[in-house]
Protein backbone atom coordinates (compact mmCIF):
# COMPACT_ATOMS: atom_id res chain seq x y z
CA UNK A 1 0.00 0.00 0.00
CA UNK A 2 1.28 3.48 -0.83
CA UNK A 3 0.77 6.16 1.76
CA UNK A 4 1.43 9.82 1.09
CA UNK A 5 1.92 12.31 3.90
CA UNK A 6 2.39 16.07 3.49
CA UNK A 7 4.08 18.18 6.22
CA UNK A 8 4.33 21.93 6.49
CA UNK A 9 7.59 23.21 8.14
CA UNK A 10 7.20 25.57 11.08
CA UNK A 11 9.59 27.98 12.81
CA UNK A 12 10.94 27.84 16.29
CA UNK A 13 7.99 29.74 17.68
CA UNK A 14 5.51 27.35 16.01
CA UNK A 15 4.71 29.79 13.20
CA UNK A 16 4.67 28.24 9.72
CA UNK A 17 7.14 29.40 7.16
CA UNK A 18 5.92 31.50 4.26
CA UNK A 19 4.57 29.72 1.20
CA UNK A 20 7.19 28.38 -1.10
CA UNK A 21 9.88 28.13 1.55
CA UNK A 22 8.91 24.83 3.08
CA UNK A 23 9.81 21.41 1.75
CA UNK A 24 7.42 18.62 0.85
CA UNK A 25 8.19 15.06 1.78
CA UNK A 26 6.69 11.83 0.43
CA UNK A 27 6.95 8.45 2.06
CA UNK A 28 6.20 5.47 -0.17
CA UNK A 29 5.95 1.96 1.26
CA UNK A 30 7.61 2.95 4.49
CA UNK A 31 10.57 4.63 2.76
CA UNK A 32 10.88 8.32 2.23
CA UNK A 33 11.87 10.31 -0.84
CA UNK A 34 12.08 14.07 -1.05
CA UNK A 35 10.67 15.59 -4.26
CA UNK A 36 12.09 19.03 -3.72
CA UNK A 37 8.76 20.70 -4.81
CA UNK A 38 8.47 18.71 -8.10
CA UNK A 39 5.18 17.55 -9.74
CA UNK A 40 3.57 14.30 -8.65
CA UNK A 41 4.34 11.43 -10.99
CA UNK A 42 1.24 9.33 -10.34
CA UNK A 43 -1.25 8.24 -13.01
CA UNK A 44 -3.74 10.99 -12.23
CA UNK A 45 -1.18 13.61 -13.18
CA UNK A 46 -0.45 11.87 -16.46
CA UNK A 47 -4.15 11.48 -17.23
CA UNK A 48 -4.80 15.19 -16.66
CA UNK A 49 -1.82 16.22 -18.75
CA UNK A 50 -2.84 13.83 -21.54
CA UNK A 51 -6.38 15.24 -21.55
CA UNK A 52 -5.04 18.78 -21.75
CA UNK A 53 -2.76 17.88 -24.62
CA UNK A 54 -5.58 16.09 -26.46
CA UNK A 55 -7.83 19.14 -26.04
CA UNK A 56 -5.12 21.48 -27.38
CA UNK A 57 -4.51 19.19 -30.35
CA UNK A 58 -8.26 19.04 -31.05
CA UNK A 59 -8.49 22.83 -31.02
CA UNK A 60 -5.55 23.10 -33.39
CA UNK A 61 -7.07 20.42 -35.64
CA UNK A 62 -10.36 22.32 -35.70
CA UNK A 63 -8.55 25.54 -36.62
CA UNK A 64 -6.69 23.71 -39.35
CA UNK A 65 -9.92 22.27 -40.77
CA UNK A 66 -11.46 25.75 -40.63
CA UNK A 67 -8.53 27.23 -42.56
CA UNK A 68 -8.76 24.49 -45.18
CA UNK A 69 -12.50 25.10 -45.62
CA UNK A 70 -11.99 28.85 -45.86
CA UNK A 71 -9.18 28.53 -48.40
CA UNK A 72 -10.84 25.88 -50.57
CA UNK A 73 -14.60 26.31 -50.26
CA UNK A 74 -15.25 29.81 -48.95
CA UNK A 75 -13.19 31.72 -51.48
CA UNK A 76 -15.25 34.01 -53.65
CA UNK A 77 -14.04 32.34 -56.84
CA UNK A 78 -14.79 28.77 -55.64
CA UNK A 79 -17.59 26.73 -57.19
CA UNK A 80 -19.31 26.36 -53.83
CA UNK A 81 -19.46 30.13 -53.17
CA UNK A 82 -20.57 30.87 -56.73
CA UNK A 83 -23.58 28.60 -56.21
CA UNK A 84 -24.70 29.45 -52.67
CA UNK A 85 -22.83 32.68 -51.91
CA UNK A 86 -25.57 34.90 -53.24
CA UNK A 87 -28.50 33.26 -51.37
CA UNK A 88 -26.44 33.06 -48.17
CA UNK A 89 -25.56 36.75 -48.42
CA UNK A 90 -29.23 37.67 -48.77
CA UNK A 91 -30.17 35.54 -45.76
CA UNK A 92 -27.28 36.98 -43.75
CA UNK A 93 -28.37 40.52 -44.57
CA UNK A 94 -31.90 39.82 -43.38
CA UNK A 95 -30.67 38.27 -40.14
CA UNK A 96 -28.05 40.91 -39.44
CA UNK A 97 -30.32 42.58 -36.87
CA UNK A 98 -29.67 39.63 -34.56
CA UNK A 99 -26.05 40.72 -34.21
CA UNK A 100 -27.24 43.54 -31.96
CA UNK A 101 -27.82 40.95 -29.22
CA UNK A 102 -24.17 39.85 -29.27
CA UNK A 103 -21.36 41.49 -27.25
CA UNK A 104 -19.32 44.05 -29.23
CA UNK A 105 -16.12 42.02 -28.96
CA UNK A 106 -17.60 38.84 -30.47
CA UNK A 107 -17.34 37.87 -34.14
CA UNK A 108 -20.91 37.16 -35.39
CA UNK A 109 -19.76 34.33 -37.67
CA UNK A 110 -18.11 32.42 -34.83
CA UNK A 111 -20.76 33.26 -32.24
CA UNK A 112 -23.75 32.22 -34.32
CA UNK A 113 -21.98 29.01 -35.39
CA UNK A 114 -21.53 28.04 -31.74
CA UNK A 115 -25.12 29.01 -30.89
CA UNK A 116 -26.47 26.96 -33.79
CA UNK A 117 -24.39 23.93 -32.80
CA UNK A 118 -25.50 24.13 -29.16
CA UNK A 119 -29.12 24.50 -30.28
CA UNK A 120 -28.93 21.38 -32.47
CA UNK A 121 -27.36 19.32 -29.68
CA UNK A 122 -29.95 20.50 -27.12
CA UNK A 123 -32.85 19.83 -29.49
CA UNK A 124 -31.56 16.33 -30.21
CA UNK A 125 -31.21 15.60 -26.49
CA UNK A 126 -34.74 16.82 -25.77
CA UNK A 127 -36.11 14.77 -28.65
CA UNK A 128 -34.47 11.62 -27.35
CA UNK A 129 -35.67 12.19 -23.79
CA UNK A 130 -39.26 13.18 -24.61
CA UNK A 131 -39.94 11.15 -27.72
CA UNK A 132 -39.01 7.74 -26.38
CA UNK A 133 -39.81 5.94 -23.21
CA UNK A 134 -36.66 5.32 -21.19
CA UNK A 135 -37.95 1.94 -20.04
CA UNK A 136 -37.22 -0.89 -22.46
CA UNK A 137 -40.28 -3.16 -22.90
CA UNK A 138 -39.65 -6.84 -22.36
CA UNK A 139 -40.08 -8.94 -25.50
CA UNK A 140 -41.94 -12.14 -24.77
CA UNK A 141 -40.69 -15.14 -26.69
CA UNK A 142 -42.97 -17.69 -28.32
CA UNK A 143 -43.06 -20.94 -26.42
CA UNK A 144 -43.72 -24.15 -28.33
CA UNK A 145 -45.64 -26.52 -26.07
CA UNK A 146 -45.21 -30.31 -26.12
CA UNK A 147 -47.55 -32.03 -28.63
CA UNK A 148 -50.80 -33.19 -27.05
CA UNK A 149 -53.39 -33.31 -29.85
CA UNK A 150 -55.45 -36.30 -30.89
CA UNK A 151 -54.87 -37.18 -34.55
CA UNK A 152 -56.47 -39.28 -37.26
CA UNK A 153 -54.87 -40.83 -40.32
CA UNK A 154 -56.39 -39.63 -43.61
CA UNK A 155 -56.59 -41.85 -46.72
CA UNK A 156 -53.71 -39.97 -48.38
CA UNK A 157 -51.39 -40.71 -45.44
CA UNK A 158 -51.57 -37.33 -43.74
CA UNK A 159 -52.42 -36.83 -40.07
CA UNK A 160 -55.12 -34.38 -39.01
CA UNK A 161 -55.06 -33.03 -35.45
CA UNK A 162 -58.34 -32.28 -33.68
CA UNK A 163 -59.87 -31.44 -30.30
CA UNK A 164 -63.27 -32.43 -28.86
CA UNK A 165 -65.48 -30.50 -26.44
CA UNK A 166 -68.91 -31.11 -25.00
CA UNK A 167 -70.77 -34.37 -24.70
CA UNK A 168 -69.58 -37.79 -25.97
CA UNK A 169 -70.53 -39.01 -29.43
CA UNK A 170 -73.18 -41.45 -28.21
CA UNK A 171 -75.01 -38.73 -26.25
CA UNK A 172 -74.77 -35.80 -28.66
CA UNK A 173 -77.97 -34.28 -29.99
CA UNK A 174 -76.00 -32.03 -32.34
CA UNK A 175 -72.49 -32.24 -33.77
CA UNK A 176 -70.48 -29.19 -34.86
CA UNK A 177 -67.18 -29.16 -36.80
CA UNK A 178 -65.06 -26.03 -37.09
CA UNK A 179 -61.85 -25.04 -38.83
CA UNK A 180 -60.08 -21.87 -37.76
CA UNK A 181 -59.03 -18.48 -39.17
CA UNK A 182 -55.60 -17.33 -40.26
CA UNK A 183 -52.93 -17.44 -37.53
CA UNK A 184 -55.06 -19.67 -35.29
CA UNK A 185 -55.43 -23.35 -34.44
CA UNK A 186 -57.76 -26.06 -33.20
CA UNK A 187 -57.58 -24.43 -29.75
CA UNK A 188 -59.74 -21.52 -30.89
CA UNK A 189 -63.15 -23.07 -31.62
CA UNK A 190 -65.52 -20.70 -29.81
CA UNK A 191 -63.19 -18.84 -27.43
CA UNK A 192 -64.34 -19.03 -23.83
CA UNK A 193 -67.22 -21.42 -24.55
CA UNK A 194 -68.10 -23.28 -21.36
CA UNK A 195 -68.39 -27.06 -21.36
CA UNK A 196 -71.48 -26.79 -19.15
CA UNK A 197 -73.27 -24.84 -21.91
CA UNK A 198 -72.44 -27.51 -24.50
CA UNK A 199 -73.76 -30.17 -22.15
CA UNK A 200 -76.90 -28.16 -21.54
CA UNK A 201 -77.68 -28.24 -25.27
CA UNK A 202 -76.24 -31.72 -25.89
CA UNK A 203 -73.59 -30.49 -28.34
CA UNK A 204 -70.38 -32.15 -29.44
CA UNK A 205 -67.92 -29.55 -30.82
CA UNK A 206 -64.93 -30.76 -32.86
CA UNK A 207 -62.22 -28.32 -33.96
CA UNK A 208 -59.22 -29.26 -36.10
CA UNK A 209 -55.92 -27.84 -37.34
CA UNK A 210 -55.79 -26.90 -40.99
CA UNK A 211 -53.01 -28.62 -43.02
CA UNK A 212 -49.60 -27.32 -41.90
CA UNK A 213 -51.01 -25.56 -38.82
CA UNK A 214 -50.69 -26.85 -35.28
CA UNK A 215 -50.06 -30.59 -35.33
CA UNK A 216 -51.66 -31.36 -38.72
CA UNK A 217 -49.44 -32.49 -41.58
CA UNK A 218 -49.18 -30.14 -44.58
CA UNK A 219 -51.02 -30.91 -47.80
CA UNK A 220 -49.01 -30.25 -50.99
CA UNK A 221 -52.20 -30.36 -53.10
CA UNK A 222 -54.28 -28.13 -50.91
CA UNK A 223 -57.41 -26.29 -52.10
CA UNK A 224 -60.89 -25.63 -50.77
CA UNK A 225 -62.28 -28.91 -52.12
CA UNK A 226 -59.60 -30.87 -50.26
CA UNK A 227 -60.44 -28.82 -47.15
CA UNK A 228 -64.07 -29.95 -47.36
CA UNK A 229 -62.99 -33.55 -47.86
CA UNK A 230 -60.75 -33.34 -44.77
CA UNK A 231 -63.79 -32.29 -42.80
CA UNK A 232 -65.77 -35.21 -44.23
CA UNK A 233 -63.06 -37.76 -43.35
CA UNK A 234 -62.83 -36.30 -39.84
CA UNK A 235 -66.57 -36.79 -39.32
CA UNK A 236 -66.34 -40.43 -40.41
CA UNK A 237 -63.32 -41.13 -38.22
CA UNK A 238 -65.02 -39.68 -35.13
CA UNK A 239 -68.25 -41.59 -35.62
CA UNK A 240 -70.48 -38.68 -36.66
CA UNK A 241 -73.08 -40.80 -38.43
CA UNK A 242 -75.67 -38.10 -39.05
CA UNK A 243 -75.42 -34.60 -40.43
CA UNK A 244 -73.29 -32.03 -38.64
CA UNK A 245 -73.20 -28.24 -38.41
CA UNK A 246 -70.21 -26.30 -39.71
CA UNK A 247 -68.86 -23.25 -37.92
CA UNK A 248 -66.94 -20.51 -39.72
CA UNK A 249 -65.42 -17.45 -38.08
CA UNK A 250 -63.66 -14.61 -39.91
CA UNK A 251 -61.15 -15.96 -42.48
CA UNK A 252 -61.92 -19.54 -41.44
CA UNK A 253 -65.41 -19.20 -42.89
CA UNK A 254 -64.12 -19.97 -46.40
CA UNK A 255 -63.65 -23.59 -45.28
CA UNK A 256 -67.24 -23.62 -44.04
CA UNK A 257 -68.41 -22.20 -47.40
CA UNK A 258 -66.45 -25.02 -49.10
CA UNK A 259 -68.25 -27.63 -47.00
CA UNK A 260 -71.62 -26.22 -48.12
CA UNK A 261 -70.48 -26.50 -51.73
CA UNK A 262 -68.68 -29.84 -51.86
CA UNK A 263 -70.33 -31.98 -49.14
CA UNK A 264 -73.83 -30.45 -48.77
CA UNK A 265 -75.48 -33.84 -48.08
CA UNK A 266 -73.50 -34.18 -44.84
CA UNK A 267 -74.06 -30.65 -43.52
CA UNK A 268 -77.12 -29.84 -41.43
CA UNK A 269 -76.54 -26.08 -41.34
CA UNK A 270 -73.95 -23.32 -41.17
CA UNK A 271 -73.00 -20.93 -38.37
CA UNK A 272 -71.09 -17.92 -39.68
CA UNK A 273 -69.67 -15.17 -37.46
CA UNK A 274 -68.18 -12.18 -39.32
CA UNK A 275 -67.75 -14.37 -42.42
CA UNK A 276 -65.00 -13.49 -44.87
CA UNK A 277 -65.44 -13.88 -48.61
CA UNK A 278 -63.03 -13.46 -51.50
CA UNK A 279 -62.40 -9.69 -51.78
CA UNK A 280 -61.85 -10.20 -55.52
CA UNK A 281 -65.15 -12.08 -55.98
CA UNK A 282 -66.17 -11.50 -59.63
CA UNK A 283 -69.89 -11.26 -58.82
CA UNK A 284 -69.32 -8.17 -56.64
CA UNK A 285 -70.43 -4.89 -58.10
CA UNK A 286 -67.98 -2.01 -58.27
CA UNK A 287 -69.86 -0.21 -55.50
CA UNK A 288 -69.84 -3.29 -53.22
CA UNK A 289 -66.12 -3.82 -53.74
CA UNK A 290 -65.42 -0.15 -53.03
CA UNK A 291 -67.43 -0.22 -49.78
CA UNK A 292 -65.49 -3.27 -48.61
CA UNK A 293 -61.99 -2.07 -49.50
CA UNK A 294 -62.39 1.42 -48.06
CA UNK A 295 -62.57 -0.04 -44.53
CA UNK A 296 -59.10 -1.60 -44.70
CA UNK A 297 -55.69 -0.15 -43.90
CA UNK A 298 -53.22 0.50 -46.75
CA UNK A 299 -50.97 -2.26 -45.41
CA UNK A 300 -53.78 -4.81 -45.50
CA UNK A 301 -54.67 -3.82 -49.06
CA UNK A 302 -51.01 -4.32 -49.94
CA UNK A 303 -51.00 -7.80 -48.37
CA UNK A 304 -54.06 -8.83 -50.40
CA UNK A 305 -52.43 -7.46 -53.56
CA UNK A 306 -49.23 -9.38 -52.88
CA UNK A 307 -51.17 -12.56 -52.10
CA UNK A 308 -52.87 -12.36 -55.47
CA UNK A 309 -49.96 -11.15 -57.61
CA UNK A 310 -46.71 -11.92 -55.80
CA UNK A 311 -47.45 -14.59 -53.15
CA UNK A 312 -43.79 -15.49 -52.57
CA UNK A 313 -43.13 -12.02 -51.19
CA UNK A 314 -45.46 -12.72 -48.26
CA UNK A 315 -42.81 -14.96 -46.71
CA UNK A 316 -40.65 -11.91 -45.98
CA UNK A 317 -43.41 -10.17 -44.00
CA UNK A 318 -44.48 -13.31 -42.14
CA UNK A 319 -40.94 -14.13 -41.02
CA UNK A 320 -40.58 -10.61 -39.62
CA UNK A 321 -43.84 -10.80 -37.66
CA UNK A 322 -45.47 -13.92 -36.23
CA UNK A 323 -42.70 -16.27 -37.41
CA UNK A 324 -39.97 -14.16 -35.79
CA UNK A 325 -40.18 -16.11 -32.52
CA UNK A 326 -41.53 -13.16 -30.52
CA UNK A 327 -45.04 -12.20 -29.51
CA UNK A 328 -46.60 -9.08 -31.00
CA UNK A 329 -49.81 -7.10 -31.34
CA UNK A 330 -52.65 -8.69 -33.25
CA UNK A 331 -53.57 -5.57 -35.23
CA UNK A 332 -49.98 -5.06 -36.43
CA UNK A 333 -49.39 -8.70 -37.27
CA UNK A 334 -52.62 -9.03 -39.27
CA UNK A 335 -52.53 -5.48 -40.67
CA UNK A 336 -56.00 -4.37 -39.67
CA UNK A 337 -57.60 -1.57 -37.70
CA UNK A 338 -59.98 -2.12 -34.80
CA UNK A 339 -63.14 -0.45 -33.62
CA UNK A 340 -63.40 1.26 -30.25
CA UNK A 341 -64.74 -1.76 -28.32
CA UNK A 342 -62.37 -4.18 -30.04
CA UNK A 343 -59.34 -2.03 -29.17
CA UNK A 344 -60.32 -2.05 -25.52
CA UNK A 345 -61.08 -5.79 -25.57
CA UNK A 346 -57.79 -6.98 -27.09
CA UNK A 347 -55.88 -5.25 -24.28
CA UNK A 348 -57.63 -7.30 -21.58
CA UNK A 349 -55.47 -10.03 -19.99
CA UNK A 350 -58.00 -12.80 -20.75
CA UNK A 351 -57.80 -12.07 -24.48
CA UNK A 352 -54.04 -11.59 -24.51
CA UNK A 353 -53.43 -14.92 -22.77
CA UNK A 354 -55.76 -16.79 -25.13
CA UNK A 355 -54.39 -15.07 -28.23
CA UNK A 356 -50.75 -15.80 -27.36
CA UNK A 357 -51.43 -19.47 -26.64
CA UNK A 358 -53.39 -19.85 -29.88
CA UNK A 359 -50.61 -18.23 -31.91
CA UNK A 360 -47.99 -20.44 -30.29
CA UNK A 361 -49.94 -23.50 -31.39
CA UNK A 362 -50.57 -22.10 -34.87
CA UNK A 363 -46.88 -21.53 -35.66
CA UNK A 364 -45.68 -24.73 -33.99
CA UNK A 365 -44.09 -26.09 -37.18
CA UNK A 366 -42.27 -22.78 -37.93
CA UNK A 367 -42.99 -23.14 -41.65
CA UNK A 368 -44.12 -20.20 -43.74
CA UNK A 369 -45.66 -22.18 -46.62
CA UNK A 370 -49.00 -23.07 -44.95
CA UNK A 371 -49.62 -19.41 -44.10
CA UNK A 372 -48.84 -18.31 -47.65
CA UNK A 373 -51.18 -21.01 -48.96
CA UNK A 374 -53.96 -19.83 -46.65
CA UNK A 375 -53.55 -16.21 -47.76
CA UNK A 376 -53.53 -17.20 -51.43
CA UNK A 377 -56.65 -19.34 -51.00
CA UNK A 378 -58.48 -16.33 -49.59
CA UNK A 379 -57.95 -14.14 -52.67
CA UNK A 380 -57.78 -16.71 -55.48
CA UNK A 381 -60.50 -18.52 -57.39
CA UNK A 382 -62.37 -20.70 -54.91
CA UNK A 383 -63.63 -23.05 -57.59
CA UNK A 384 -67.21 -21.92 -56.94
CA UNK A 385 -69.20 -18.77 -56.32
CA UNK A 386 -71.39 -18.06 -53.33
CA UNK A 387 -74.26 -17.75 -55.78
CA UNK A 388 -73.87 -21.51 -56.41
CA UNK A 389 -75.15 -22.10 -52.86
CA UNK A 390 -78.42 -20.35 -53.58
CA UNK A 391 -81.48 -22.64 -53.55
CA UNK A 392 -82.90 -22.88 -57.05
CA UNK A 393 -84.51 -25.35 -59.39
CA UNK A 394 -82.19 -27.70 -61.17
CA UNK A 395 -81.71 -26.86 -64.83
CA UNK A 396 -83.42 -29.56 -66.88
CA UNK A 397 -81.65 -28.65 -70.07
CA UNK A 398 -82.98 -27.35 -73.35
CA UNK A 399 -84.72 -29.00 -76.24
CA UNK A 400 -87.90 -30.94 -76.93
CA UNK A 401 -86.79 -34.07 -75.10
CA UNK A 402 -86.12 -32.20 -71.86
CA UNK A 403 -89.50 -30.46 -72.22
CA UNK A 404 -91.35 -33.76 -72.71
CA UNK A 405 -89.56 -35.29 -69.71
CA UNK A 406 -90.62 -32.38 -67.54
CA UNK A 407 -94.26 -32.85 -68.60
CA UNK A 408 -94.57 -36.61 -68.19
CA UNK A 409 -92.18 -37.08 -65.30
CA UNK A 410 -93.97 -37.67 -62.03
CA UNK A 411 -90.87 -36.99 -59.94
CA UNK A 412 -90.66 -33.85 -57.88
CA UNK A 413 -88.57 -30.96 -59.15
CA UNK A 414 -84.96 -31.16 -57.99
CA UNK A 415 -83.33 -28.23 -56.21
CA UNK A 416 -79.69 -27.20 -56.28
CA UNK A 417 -77.63 -25.21 -53.80
CA UNK A 418 -77.42 -25.70 -50.08
CA UNK A 419 -80.80 -26.58 -48.65
CA UNK A 420 -79.98 -26.20 -44.96
CA UNK A 421 -80.13 -23.02 -42.84
CA UNK A 422 -77.34 -20.44 -42.88
CA UNK A 423 -77.08 -18.11 -39.88
CA UNK A 424 -74.75 -15.09 -39.97
CA UNK A 425 -73.80 -12.91 -37.00
CA UNK A 426 -72.22 -9.60 -38.02
CA UNK A 427 -70.92 -6.80 -35.80
CA UNK A 428 -71.74 -3.39 -37.22
CA UNK A 429 -68.55 -1.89 -35.75
CA UNK A 430 -66.37 -4.58 -37.34
CA UNK A 431 -63.33 -3.07 -39.09
CA UNK A 432 -61.77 -6.44 -39.95
CA UNK A 433 -64.72 -7.96 -41.85
CA UNK A 434 -66.85 -4.90 -42.63
CA UNK A 435 -70.67 -5.16 -42.59
CA UNK A 436 -70.69 -4.36 -46.30
CA UNK A 437 -69.22 -7.83 -46.92
CA UNK A 438 -72.20 -9.45 -45.18
CA UNK A 439 -74.49 -7.20 -47.22
CA UNK A 440 -72.99 -8.76 -50.34
CA UNK A 441 -73.54 -12.27 -48.95
CA UNK A 442 -77.16 -11.41 -48.19
CA UNK A 443 -77.66 -10.20 -51.75
CA UNK A 444 -76.37 -13.39 -53.39
CA UNK A 445 -77.87 -15.69 -50.69
CA UNK A 446 -81.24 -14.14 -49.83
CA UNK A 447 -82.19 -17.22 -47.79
CA UNK A 448 -79.40 -16.61 -45.26
CA UNK A 449 -80.55 -15.27 -41.88
CA UNK A 450 -78.40 -12.30 -40.85
CA UNK A 451 -78.23 -11.20 -37.21
CA UNK A 452 -76.82 -7.66 -37.01
CA UNK A 453 -75.05 -6.67 -33.80
CA UNK A 454 -75.27 -2.89 -33.51
CA UNK A 455 -72.56 -2.22 -30.95
CA UNK A 456 -70.16 -5.15 -31.45
CA UNK A 457 -66.97 -5.46 -33.43
CA UNK A 458 -64.95 -8.39 -34.69
CA UNK A 459 -64.11 -9.96 -31.31
CA UNK A 460 -66.52 -8.66 -28.67
CA UNK A 461 -69.50 -10.89 -29.52
CA UNK A 462 -67.63 -14.13 -30.27
CA UNK A 463 -64.88 -14.13 -27.61
CA UNK A 464 -65.52 -14.84 -23.92
CA UNK A 465 -69.18 -13.80 -23.87
CA UNK A 466 -71.34 -16.39 -22.09
CA UNK A 467 -74.59 -14.60 -22.89
CA UNK A 468 -73.64 -14.27 -26.56
CA UNK A 469 -72.79 -17.95 -26.84
CA UNK A 470 -76.11 -18.91 -25.29
CA UNK A 471 -77.98 -16.63 -27.70
CA UNK A 472 -76.30 -18.29 -30.67
CA UNK A 473 -77.10 -21.83 -29.52
CA UNK A 474 -80.68 -20.92 -28.58
CA UNK A 475 -81.23 -19.37 -32.02
CA UNK A 476 -79.98 -22.55 -33.69
CA UNK A 477 -81.41 -25.31 -31.49
CA UNK A 478 -84.19 -23.74 -29.41
CA UNK A 479 -84.51 -24.43 -25.71
CA UNK A 480 -81.81 -26.71 -24.29
CA UNK A 481 -82.82 -30.34 -23.84
CA UNK A 482 -79.61 -31.76 -22.48
CA UNK A 483 -77.68 -34.72 -23.91
CA UNK A 484 -79.34 -37.86 -25.13
CA UNK A 485 -80.17 -40.46 -22.50
CA UNK A 486 -78.02 -43.56 -22.49
CA UNK A 487 -80.09 -46.51 -23.77
CA UNK A 488 -80.19 -49.43 -21.36
CA UNK A 489 -80.54 -52.89 -22.87
CA UNK A 490 -83.74 -54.32 -21.33
CA UNK A 491 -83.76 -57.60 -23.33
CA UNK A 492 -84.61 -60.51 -20.93
CA UNK A 493 -81.80 -62.94 -20.30
CA UNK A 494 -82.43 -66.27 -22.04
CA UNK A 495 -81.84 -69.22 -19.65
CA UNK A 496 -81.03 -72.67 -21.01
CA UNK A 497 -83.92 -75.16 -20.52
CA UNK A 498 -81.76 -77.84 -18.86
CA UNK A 499 -80.30 -75.27 -16.44
CA UNK A 500 -83.84 -74.06 -15.72
CA UNK A 501 -84.99 -77.66 -14.99
CA UNK A 502 -82.05 -78.22 -12.65
CA UNK A 503 -82.85 -75.07 -10.79
CA UNK A 504 -86.48 -76.10 -10.46
CA UNK A 505 -85.60 -79.52 -9.09
CA UNK A 506 -83.18 -77.99 -6.70
CA UNK A 507 -85.81 -75.56 -5.46
CA UNK A 508 -88.40 -78.35 -4.99
CA UNK A 509 -85.96 -80.52 -3.03
CA UNK A 510 -85.18 -77.59 -0.85
CA UNK A 511 -88.86 -77.07 -0.16
CA UNK A 512 -89.24 -80.69 0.88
Amino acid sequence: MTQVYHSTPVGRNGVPYAAGIGAEFEFRGGGGKANGGGESEDWKFHAVEFTKGLAEMSVELGKGCRDVVQQSLLRRDSYFMRKIGGPCAKVSAKLRFLNEYLPEDRDPVHSWSVILFVFIVAFAALSVNTGHDTTVPLVKRLYIHPPNASRILLPDGRHLAYQEQGVPADRARFSMISGHPFLSSRLSGIPGLKTSLLQEFGIRLVTYDLPGFGESDPNPNRNLESSALDMLQLSYALGVTGKFWVLGYSGGSMHAWAALRYIPDRVAGAIMVAPMVNPYEPSMSKKERSRIWENWTPRRKLMYFLAQRFPRSLAYFYRRSFLSGNHGQIDKWLSFSLGKRDRAFVEEPIFEEFWQRDVEESVRQRKVKPFVEEAVLQVSDWGFSLADLKIQKKNQGKGVISWLKSIYSQAEEELTGFLGPIHIWQGMDDKVVPPSMTDFVQRVLPGAMVHKLLHDGHFTYFYFCDECHKQILTTLFGNPQGPLAVEVDQTPIQVDSEEKEDNTLGDSSAMD
